[in-house]
C-alpha cells in the first residue's frame, strides 16, 4: 500500500483537458473545447476554457492532460465496506430459490456478517477492507461513505468506525462514517427490539458520537428490521446530538420511512424501490436525495423498479452508489453501477454521471468540497481515457482511468 503522504502534489496548470458535461458548473466549454484547471495548495483556483485562462495562472508548473476527458472525482455515497468474512454461500442459496427474507430467517443475512465482524480485531478488519477500498479508488472514487452495522454492540460498532477512519487516513480519501447500529437485531436481543433500540439511542450512539466517530446516522426501516416508531426513536436521538440522518427506505415494502426521514431533513433515502408518491413529495420538499442502488436490485433479482420517472418529474436529485456489502451487493466498481443504473433503471448518461458526482456528494453533505470542479473547492478530479462521457456508463469491465487527483494530490497515474 502506498502511503497517501507520498502522493505527489497536483499543484500546477492542468491543460489539454476536455470538460465532461456538468463537471464544472458555471463554465461554458463543451467537450470539444480545450479546458484548463489551475490548482494551488491543493485547491482549484480556476477552471474554464484554456483560451480564457487568466495571466496569473499561466506560469504554474504544467500538467498536460493530452486530450483526456475530465470529471469531478467520483463519490460512493452508500457502502458497508468494513466487515468480517463474506457470504458467497448465501448467493448460492438465493440462486437455489431462497428469498432475502428466508435467508435472514434461517440465521443468515446480516447476522452472519455480525458473527464474523465480532470475531475480527481492528487490524484484521482493516486488512480485509483495504483491498476492497483499493478497487473502488481505482475507479476514480475520491469520497466514500462507510457505515457500521455489523457489530451491533458498542465495542464492535466502535471497531468498524475506527477502521473506517483509518482507511481514510491511510489512503488519502475523504471518508464519511455513518452509524448504522439499527441495522439488524443482534441474537442476544432476539424478541426484544425495543430494548435494543434503547441501547442504540441511549448508550451506543452518544458514546460513539462523543468519540468523534459518527458523521451521520442511518436505520434499516423494513419488515425484517426496524419499525417506523423505532426508526423515529433513533432519529430523535441523532437530532439531540446534532447529527444528520439517512435511511434505508422502502427497499422491500412501503413502510412510509421516506416521508418520516424527510420530516427529519434526511440527507438521503436509499434503495426506495417501493417509494410512494407521498414519499417522493416529502423528499422534494425537504431536499432529500434519492440514492439508487442497482447492485442490490441486480443481486436480489428484484423486479420492482424504483419510481425513476416520478422522481425525475418531481425534481428529486438521484444519486447512484455501489451499496457495497457482503450479502446483497458485493460490488467493487462505481462505473459498473453507472451502467446498471442506465440499463436497469433507465437513467440517462448525464443523470448517471451527476448521480456519482454532484448528487452523491450532496447525499453525504459534501457538496461544498466534492462532486464538482469549481474555484475554491479541493482538487478532486479524474482524467479518463475516453472520448465521450457516455463511455463511462457504456463499458463494463473496463477501467479507463488515466489520472486521479484526490485531496490535491496525484493519487493514480501522472500527467506528462
Amino acid at each position: 500500500m502506498t502511503s497517501a503522504s507520498t502522493f505527489p502534489s497536483a499543484d500546477g496548470l492542468w491543460t489539454g483537458l476536455r470538460l465532461a458535461p456538468g463537471a464544472a458548473p458555471g463554465t461554458t466549454p463543451d467537450a470539444d473545447t480545450e479546458a484548463a484547471i489551475a490548482v494551488a495548495e491543493g485547491t482549484v483556483r480556476w477552471v474554464g476554457a484554456r483560451s480564457a485562462l487568466p495571466a496569473e495562472f499561466a506560469g504554474l508548473p504544467p500538467h498536460d492532460g493530452r486530450g483526456a476527458l475530465v470529471t469531478p472525482g467520483l463519490v460512493d455515497c452508500h457502502t458497508h465496506l468494513v466487515y468480517g468474512g463474506q457470504r458467497a454461500n448465501e448467493f448460492a442459496m438465493r440462486l437455489a430459490g431462497a428469498s432475502y427474507e428466508e435467508v435472514a430467517k434461517a440465521g443468515g443475512g446480516i447476522v452472519s456478517s455480525v458473527r464474523a465482524t465480532r470475531e475480527a480485531d481492528e487490524d484484521a478488519l482493516f486488512a480485509q477492507a483495504a483491498p476492497r477500498l483499493e478497487q473502488l479508488l481505482a475507479d476514480g472514487v475520491c469520497a466514500i461513505e462507510i457505515k457500521s452495522g455489523y457489530g451491533l454492540a458498542l465495542e464492535h460498532e466502535r471497531k468498524q468506525l475506527r477502521v473506517a477512519r483509518r482507511l481514510g487516513e491511510a489512503y488519502g480519501v475523504t471518508v464519511r462514517t455513518t452509524f448504522l447500529g439499527a441495522h439488524a437485531l443482534p441474537p442476544e436481543y432476539a424478541g426484544r427490539s425495543g430494548d435494543y433500540i434503547d441501547l442504540v439511542c441511549n448508550e451506543m450512539l452518544p458514546a460513539l458520537a462523543a468519540e468523534g466517530l459518527v458523521d451521520a446516522v442511518d436505520v434499516f426501516c423494513e419488515r425484517i428490521a426496524f419499525t417506523l416508531a423505532e426508526t423515529e426513536q433513533v432519529f430523535q436521538a441523532a437530532k439531540a446530538l446534532g447529527l444528520p440522518v439517512k435511511l434505508h427506505a422502502e427497499q422491500l415494502s412501503d413502510m412510509g420511512g421516506a416521508a418520516l426521514a424527510a420530516r427529519y431533513g434526511a440527507r438521503s433515502c436509499d434503495h426506495i424501490e417501493h417509494l410512494s408518491a407521498e414519499g417522493i413529495e416529502a423528499m422534494r420538499q425537504s431536499g432529500t436525495v434519492a440514492v439508487l442502488l442497482p447492485g442490490a436490485y441486480y443481486t436480489l433479482r428484484d423486479t420492482h423498479l424504483p419510481p425513476i420517472e416520478a422522481l425525475r418529474t418531481a425534481g428529486v436529485p438521484m444519486a447512484v452508489s455501489t451499496d457495497h456489502n457482503p450479502g446483497t451487493s458485493p460490488a467493487l466498481s462505481l462505473l459498473l453501477m453507472m451502467n446498471m443504473a442506465c440499463t436497469l433503471f433507465r437513467l440517462t448518461v448525464p443523470e448517471a454521471l451527476a448521480g456519482v458526482t454532484l448528487h452523491a456528494a450532496r447525499a453525504l453533505g459534501l457538496q461544498k468540497t466534492h462532486g464538482a470542479i469549481a474555484e475554491g473547492m479541493p482538487a478532486n478530479f479524474v482524467l479518463w481515457n475516453v472520448r465521450d462521457a457516455a463511455e463511462l456508463a457504456y463499458w463494463f469491465g473496463q477501467r479507463p482511468v488515466r489520472t486521479v487527483v484526490r485531496q490535491g494530490r496525484i493519487a493514480v497515474g501522472a500527467a506528462q
